[in-house]
């Protein structure tokens, strides 16, 4: 039995994620929708393991935009629902975001936003509150997973109340951090969904549009004064130096004071957009000075600067950085400043010696790497620019291989190499995987055929968006439940969008990719028209699960000493992380190692073989 089923009263040790999921559960939500990222996935992953039995409906969505319309489709049909995301996934669903914020909803809508400050998996640290304040959406910000559930729940009340979107905006140590639960009932709502037109409303023609605004802001108004006595914010203590909180720094900020054991009045918002003005004009005489403890930019600092008094001193990124994350000892020593204290210094770790630095690899066994190795070789020589995505592959940006040299957002690999094809003369190879494929991929290659730039776009595609744990997608056949779902083939929405050069290649089989490659590049070069490669092998690791459950004997490799010539290709060129050197030789984990074959196939002397019987996977 899932861990989200226990009864009421029950205590579980629930991830962030989970305690979200839980709560949306206690409330009687009816649909939840998502794109997986990190650091927001778990809340959707763990909802669709209970989703049939408490009759929900769960979708992993083609992008964020998707799944934010399914959703709030689901709100103007009177259910309540749920979608969530990471905070560079809301960009995608800003059109819909922000239209959403004039429209109001009909049932319970939640959008949470997971945002990752110190780029622990992103390539931006954006704080999404900014969102709330731009789209007329209210903000609110748990600070430890026990709130995260009780407060997620609320917010459905709140979404129905005043008829808006709500957004709920985790960071990453509260949606990976684990914190004691307890269950509270589940709501089981039985709503009927039903459509009630209504033009002036859902439609957003201009003269729509100009009236809703106006209602939008009064409903920020009317939030603003709910605010004031909203039951998750709390202010407590005594003392001359007043703390405003939100979100996993309320934590820290509470566990500084403890260790400094001095006198400091806390004010925690859990409601922190619109702020609640009298609660922080009323807390604000009661203190000499202020310290703004938040994670992100300088959203609330800014509000309360502009509310206090002018003989009342506001701190916050002048004392705290204004990046990454921020940790007890930070949030202390900007106290200490404040009171004049020594600072303290940061604990060093008890080591003997220094760990050496263990960057992101590929997967032993992944087919990236045997794509990368074969399209390195194939193109030595030319001037090649290749364009890069969000995944798995974007490891390729590493020696041996250094293949990636842009990556800034999903599906911006061939929207850059479209640009980059009319405007040098360089051979341009896009990278993108099956799942971003299909999540923003799609416009930007019919635009490369519309446009007709000269591109070489390589999918990689492993069958499963891997990086976030294996979720399926719209080219994998299965659904959020695991169940059997159509299927979409790129290679024929890659020939429906006009692309004339289309194949399928095994990246395992690297004589024949390595061919092929040269033979599309130049198909490129000379036609001066887009071609589209899809490099077509399971992931290693998913893969080896699957044949696992079906006790299928996977052999591992090894070096022959007597044959090898110590070329090292396979070490410095290929870099499978199972192959090390020893005594001067190449030598193969058999722990590590996955038994995808590769490296055998490039060896130039056959001095690689099978360990023992069993199959190799590039023989499945």
């Amino acid at each position: 039995m899932s861990i989200l089923l226990g009864p009421e009263g029950y205590k579980e040790l629930l991830l962030g994620n989970e305690a979200v999921a839980r709560g949306a559960i206690e409330a009687g939500v009816n649909v939840v929708t998502a794109y997986p990222g990190t650091p927001s996935t778990e809340i959707v992953e763990s909802l669709a393991e209970v989703a049939e039995n408490l009759g929900i409906y769960v979708e992993w969505s083609a992008n964020e935009k998707v799944a934010f319309e399914v959703a709030f489709a689901a709100s103007i049909s009177g259910l309540r629902s749920l979608t969530a995301m990471k905070h560079v996934g809301l960009n995608v669903a800003a059109d819909i975001f922000m239209s959403t914020g004039y429209s109001g909803v009909v049932g319970g809508f939640v959008i949470v936003s997971a945002d990752d400050p110190n780029c622990h998996s992103s390539q931006n640290e954006q704080d999404n509150r900014f969102y709330g304040l731009h789209g007329y959406v209210p903000v609110y910000e748990p600070s430890s997973p026990g709130e995260a559930k009780n407060l997620t729940r609320y917010l459905f009340e709140v979404s129905e109340k005043f008829h808006s979107p709500v957004l709920l905006r985790l960071t990453t140590r509260i949606s990976h951090t684990r914190g004691v639960v307890e269950y509270g009932p589940v709501n089981r709502l039985k709503r009927k969904a039903s459509f009630h037109k209504d033009k002036r409303r859902w439609v957003l023609l201009p003269v729509n549009a100009r009236r809703l605004k106006r209602e939008a802001l009064q409903r920020m108004k009317e939030l603003q004064n709910f605010h004031e006595n909203f039951p998750f914010n709390r202010e407590w203590g005594e003392g001359e130096l007043g703390i405003i909180a939100s979100g996993v720094a309320y934590a820290h900020a509470v566990e500084a004071v403890g260790n400094l054991k001095v006198p400091v009045r806390f004010l925690k918002l859990s409601s922190v957009y619109p702020l609640p003005v009298k609660t922080i004009e009323s807390f604000l005489n009661k203190v000499r000075q202020v310290l703004v403890v938040e994670e992100g930019d300088s959203f609330i600092e800014n509000f309360v600067k502009a509310l206090a008094p002018k003989d009342i001193p506001v701190h916050g990124k002048d004392l705290l950085p204004p990046y990454g994350e921020l940790d007890t000892i930070t949030v202390e020593n900007a106290i200490r400043k404040l009171l004049r204290m020594k600072p303290k210094e940061p604990k060093k770790p008890v080591t003997v010696e220094e760990v050496p630095p263990r960057p992101p690899l590929l997967c032993p066994g992944c087919p990236h790497r045997a794509t990368f190795y074969a399209v390195k070789m194939a193109l030595r020589g030319k001037n090649v620019i290749y364009t890069g995505d969000i995944g798995c592959y974007t490891l390729g940006y590493n020696p041996p291989f250094e293949v990636i040299d842009t990556t800034l957002c999903m599906g911006a690999s061939l929207g850059l190499a479209s640009g980059l094809g009319k405007t040098v003369d360089d051979l341009i190879v896009a990278f993108i995987g099956d799942s971003t494929f299909f999540h923003t991929g799609l416009p930007a290659l019919a635009n490369i055929v519309y446009q007709q730039s000269p591109i070489l776009t390589i999918v990689l595609d492993n069958s499963i968006t891997a990086m976030t744990g294996f979720q399926p997608h719209p080219g994998t056949g299965f659904n959020a439940y695991w169940k059997p779902a159509k299927k979409i083939s790129i290679e024929e929405v890659a020939k429906g969008l006009g692309v004339e050069y289309v194949k399928t290649l095994d990246p395992y089989d690297v004589k024949t990719f390595l061919r092929e490659i040269r033979v599309a590049a130049e198909w490129v070069q000379k036609n001066k028209k887009p071609a589209l490669i899809v490099a077509k092998r399971e992931c290693a690791l998913y893969a080896l699960a699957r044949l696992r459950r079906r006790k299928v004997k996977i052999t591992t490799f090894q070096v022959d000493k007597d044959k090898c010539i110590k070329c090292m290709i396979c070490v410095d060129y290929f870099a499978c992380p199972a192959i090390f050197v020893k005594d001067g030789i190449p030598w193969i984990d058999p722990l590590l190692c996955t038994g995808c074959g590769v490296c055998e196939r490039i060896c130039p002397v056959n001095a690689i073989s099978k360990a023992g019987k069993g199959v190799a996977l590039y023989e499945i």
